[in-house]
């Protein structure tokens, strides 16, 4: 029994009609833009800062109103002859839409547009003059342009380009079908002059819109910014209270591991329950560790040195007078037990006071104070105005300074009050919790946590 070759395994055939369908997806693209506006209905300049601009749009529509009403019917009645009752409501169809380009331009030209045509056939029926323009008389012609201007402000390049299409197909059909005694030069003339004020009506759309997004960019790097800051300055700050924490995890480690040995007579349960504890113990301080591994991933080796404390204020504050910046320090001669946490905090919070002092400031008169009161530790940086006008040694800040004290300062649970004062200088205020109890419920909730603006670093 013989067998049909099988077909070969080819793709479907090129369809035949590839550029009608191009040509009919194209039309039905400009059929859509010219009965769809591609805006909602809010007014020209509605997202202006100022009331005057944002009212100018309607001053601007309500001018042309008031003078192309007037004028095309006084042209059509004198000019062209068209009886008083018909020119008035040609000219009225034909002008008054024009209040509606400021919130509305392609519903304006869904009416103008017929209003151009039956004015033109009206025109047609009445016998030429000698300085007659025909089919679009000159007052027509300029509020058509101002129509095209504010349908290339608002509209997307697709329906600006099928306006323009119609109004030059409509005045070309004019043209083919006016007798030869009529001057129709502005029949060529709207799609010429209606082209130019298109292009510069979406320049200048186009141009608004790459602000706005440039805007929009700009406002989400600053806060992609500011986050960044924030983490930044969080891993700095628990690289530094590692070593904190894993000194007192060291600590436990070592008094239950030695508890046996210094203690005699323990009970077995006991000793079990101190080797639990070290056991514990040592495994949270190698979490601690591979933590910290991570928070260092991006190569840095880390500060190998102590960290500071308050015993080092004096140091700083040696250092920063000879940098050139005038400072009193005042500081509690016994400040009791402070917590490691506060300690660094509160030398963190003293240097980078100093720092935004010297950058911002330089040679200001400078007041710190650190001192302990009522199970809190208040940390005071105070300076004065710049001795003399001149620019900062840095026009702008990094965005680490007043973050990290805000971190630093929600750490411990305490508060932070930073701001300008009435002579010009700028005033640091940190409360911290001496009692560790006192910080366990951690920050109170009215406590500020979003970063200042980076010109107040």
């Amino acid at each position: 029994m013989a067998t049909s070759p099988s077909p070969s395994p080819a793709g479907p055939p090129p369809p035949a009609d590839g550029l009608l369908s191009a040509a009919r997806r194209n039309l039905r693209e400009l059929a859509h833009g010219l009965s769809h506006p591609s805006h909602p209905s809010t007014p020209l300049l509605a997202g202006a800062p100022k009331p005057w601009q944002r009212l100018l749009p309607y001053v601007v529509v309500l001018a042309l109103a008031a003078t192309f009403i007037p004028v095309t019917i006084t042209v059509l009645a004198s000019e062209y002859g068209v009886p008083g009752a018909l020119a008035g409501a040609l000219g009225v169809a034909q002008s008054a839409p024009l209040l509606m380009l400021a919130h509305r331009p392609l519903q304006a030209w869904w009416i103008i547009f017929p209003a151009d045509i039956l004015s033109a056939l009206v025109l047609l029926a009445h016998g030429p003059g000698q300085h007659d323009s025909w089919p679009w008389p000159p007052p027509t012609l300029i509020a058509c342009l101002f129509l095209l201007l504010a349908l290339g402000l608002r509209e997307t390049r697709r329906t600006v380009v099928a306006v323009w299409a119609v109004t030059a197909a409509a005045g070309a059909v004019l043209h083919l079908v006016a007798p030869s005694d009529r001057n129709t030069g502005s029949a060529l003339l709207l799609p010429i002059l209606g082209a130019v004020v298109l292009v510069i009506g979406a320049a200048v759309r186009e141009r608004g819109e790459a602000t706005r997004r440039l805007a929009e960019q700009e406002t989400i790097s600053e806060a992609e910014r500011a986050r960044r800051t924030l983490l930044e300055e969080r891993t700095r700050i628990a690289r530094e209270l590692h070593d904190v924490v894993a000194h007192h995890m060291s600590v436990i480690t070592v008094q239950a591991d030695s508890a046996p040995y210094r203690i005699s007579g323990l009970p077995e349960p006991a000793r079990e329950e101190f080797a639990s504890i070290a056991a514990a113990a040592r495994e949270s301080l190698g979490e601690m560790r591979r933590l910290l591994s991570v928070l260092r991933s991006d190569g840095g080796g880390g500060d190998r040195a102590p960290q500071p404390g308050m015993d080092r204020l004096q140091q700083l504050v040696e250092a920063t007078v000879r940098a050139g910046l005038p400072v009193e320090l005042s500081l509690a001669a016994d400040p009791g037990e402070v917590p490691s946490a506060v300690d660094l905090s509160a030398y963190r919070i003293v240097q980078e006071a100093l720092a935004n002092v010297v950058r911002h400031a330089p040679g200001a008169r400078t007041r710190v104070s650190v001192r302990p009161s009522a199970g809190h530790l208040h940390v005071l940086v105070v300076n004065g105005p710049a001795p003399k006008p001149a620019s900062p040694l840095e026009t702008a800040g990094t965005g680490h300074g007043l973050v990290g004290m805000r971190e630093r300062v929600r750490l411990t649970g305490g508060t932070l009050d930073t701001g300008p004062l009435p002579d010009g200088g700028f005033r640091v205020a940190a409360r911290m919790p001496l009692n560790p109890a006192d910080s366990s419920a951690g920050p109170p909730p009215d406590s500020p946590s979003v970063p200042p603006a980076p010109e107040d670093l």
